[in-house]
C-alpha cells in the first residue's frame, strides 16, 4: 500500500522543529553556516568503503525487482505487513518511508562525488544542526556502520515537550549516497532493529547515467500499478516545497515521535 504523507498535529510539530534543525547548517552551495562551525576542522572524505552486504548499486544485482518495489532511483525491499509511504517535495517524490508495526525507515539517495564518501562530513552537519537546537547526540558504530543516535526536543500534541528518537546511518556507494533515518521503537530500541536495518542493506540505489551535482536528491517515481492514497484515505493535494528538497544534514519528517521521559 502506498501512502502520501499527510501532515497530523504531531506530524506538524515534528516538522517544525525539523526546520529548526535545518537552520546554520553548512551545505556545498554556499548558505552561511555558525561562526563557531567555520572555526571547527572539517572531517576527509574517504573514498567509499566496500559494501560486502550492501546496499546495493544497480550495477551489482542481476535482478533487483525480485522481492523488491521499483521507485526509479531505489528499489526497496518487500517485508510482509510493512506500509510503503512516499516523501513529497514539490512534485518530486524524493525519499520512500517503510512503516512496520511500530517502527519506520525513510530511505533517502543522493548523488555523490565519483571518488569520495560524503556520509562522514554529513553526519557533521547533522549533529550540529541537532545540537544547536538543544538536541542530544551520540556517534556509535553500529550494525550499518557510523551512525548518529538523536534525541531531538519536539512539541508533542498536548502542547507538552518530548523528544523524538532518531538514528541516522549512512552508506557511501559509487557516485550515491543512502540515508536511512530510523523511528519509533527501532530508533528507541536499536536492538530490536534487525528488519529495519536488513530493509537498509538490501535496497537498490539507481543513480543514472546523467550528469548531478553532489548531494542533489536522486528523484524516485511510483510503479506503474500503484494507486496514492493519502493518509487517513482522503485525496491530498500537493505540499508545499520542503526545504529539505535540495539538500541533506537535516532531520527528515517521520512517523513517529516518542516521549521520553
Amino acid at each position: 500500500m502506498f501512502g502520501r504523507r499527510k501532515k497530523s498535529d504531531a506530524a506538524d510539530g515534528a516538522a517544525g522543529e525539523a526546520e529548526q534543525v535545518a537552520e546554520g547548517v553548512s551545505s556545498e552551495d554556499g548558505t552561511e553556516q555558525p561562526e563557531a562551525a567555520q572555526d571547527e576542522p572539517k572531517r576527509a572524505n574517504l573514498p567509499p568503503a566496500p559494501r560486502p552486504d550492501g546496499p546495493w548499486d544497480i550495477s551489482e544485482v542481476r535482478e533487483p525487482g525480485e522481492g523488491r518495489v521499483d521507485l526509479g532511483g531505489i528499489f526497496v525491499p518487500g517485508v510482509e505487513g510493512m506500509e510503503l509511504r512516499v516523501e513529497v517535495a514539490g512534485d518530486a517524490i524524493v525519499a520512500a518511508t517503510v512503516v512496520l508495526r511500530d517502527s519506520a525507515v525513510q530511505l533517502q539517495a543522493f548523488a555523490a562525488p565519483k571518488r569520495e564518501g560524503i556520509w562522514g562530513e554529513v553526519r557533521e552537519e547533522i549533529a550540529s544542526g541537532i545540537t544547536q537546537q538543544g538536541g542530544v547526540i551520540d556517534e556509535v558504530e553500529g550494525p550499518l556502520g557510523w551512525e548518529l543516535r538523536a534525541q531531538v526536543p519536539v512539541q508533542l500534541p498536548d502542547g507538552t515537550g518530548g523528544v523524538q528518537v532518531v538514528r541516522f546511518v549512512g552508506v557511501d556507494g559509487p557516485r550515491w549516497f543512502l540515508r536511512g533515518v530510523i523511528s519509533g521503537q527501532g530508533a528507541v530500541q536499536p536492538e530490536a532493529a534487525g528488519l529495519l536495518e536488513q530493509i537498509v542493506r538490501d535496497a537498490v540505489v539507481v543513480r543514472g547515467d546523467g550528469p548531478m551535482a553532489p548531494r542533489d536528491p536522486i528523484v524516485l517515481k511510483l510503479p506503474d500499478d500503484a494507486q496514492m492514497v493519502a493518509e487517513g484515505g482522503v485525496k491530498e493535494e500537493n505540499q508545499e516545497e520542503s526545504r529539505f528538497s535540495g539538500g541533506m544534514g537535516q532531520l527528515a519528517r517521520g512517523p513517529e515521535i516518542t516521549e521520553v521521559r
